[in-house]
């Protein structure tokens, strides 16, 4: 199967970045793309510290975001997976929602993010607990002869998440992030691979790239990783583009075959 992964640098104008975001799925489908995959939070990369603007941006799920691109994956025939998106939660806060598209089934699915971004880097202060509700529920979709495992961004530190995944017969890992440039230079790479090889999975992380309006700039490096670990295809850490690769389901079994041990 061949997969795009959509690095991608989504600014504070949502209707621009639904755009800007469908011109990039519309080129990955031209090139034979089977599998399209969007980062977090790719229609909207704003200050949601602010409530009316959180109020204003968030959505319901189906709501007009998903139904674009519903419609384009409906009409030719691929899958896709929209990062994530803010979805209408109850008061003033939202859920962090990863939405696989089936083009075949014309379905939805959807994944609320777990684990919430709370840190100190330096001189700022990200928490997002203070607008947004955590999930509950893991959720997995068959993509062509693959079961995906859905999750975003921060749930990448939580390794028993993935381990849950592969008892569940998972055989691919989503991981569309919004990463800061400082822990991304620390952890990334090295994080994804790990989930990787502890669950003979392949891991697929596309990214947001550059700078937001409040300065904090993310990592780029959208990555498809192997179910051995080895990383098939990286994204710059300065620029908009799409990366691409094949993946097959021998080659899970392959690496689960070598270690049978790993996932029961």
């Amino acid at each position: 199967m061949k997969v795009a992964l959509i690095q991608f640098n989504a600014g504070a104008n949502k209707s621009d970045n639904i755009r800007r975001a469908l011109e990039f799925v519309k080129e990955a489908a031209a090139h034979q793309a089977q599998w399209i995959l969007l980062p977090e939070i790719f229609n909207f990369r704003g200050d949601i510290r602010r409530k009316e603007v959180l109020r204003q941006i968030r959505e319901p799920i189906p709501g007009p975001t998903t139904q674009t691109f519903l419609d384009f994956a409906c009409h030719h025939h691929v899958d896709l997976l929209l990062g994530s998106l803010l979805e209408q939660a109850p008061g003033d806060k939202a859920y962090n929602t990863s939405v696989a598209i089936s083009g075949s089934l014309g379905k939805m699915v959807k994944y609320r993010k777990i684990h919430l971004f709370d840190a100190i880097l330096g001189d700022k202060i990200i928490r997002e607990s203070d607008f947004l509700v955590k999930g509950g529920r893991l959720q997995t979709v068959s993509v062509g002869e693959f079961r995906a495992a859905l999750s975003v961004c921060y749930d990448l530190r939580f390794p028993d998440l993935y381990q849950s995944y592969a008892r569940q017969k998972a055989t691919v890992l989503s991981v569309p992030s919004c990463f800061t440039k400082q822990t991304g230079q620390a952890h990334w790479e090295s994080l994804l691979r790990a989930r990787a090889i502890e669950n003979l999975c392949y891991v697929l992380a596309p990214a947001q790239v550059g700078k937001d309006d409040r300065g904090m700039e993310a990592y780029g490096h959208s990555m498809i990783i192997s179910p051995w670990g080895d990383v098939m295809a990286c994204g710059s850490s300065d620029k908009e583009e799409i990366i691409d690769g094949e993946i097959s389901l021998e080659a899970v079994q392959e690496a689960r075959a070598k270690l049978p041990g790993i996932v029961k």
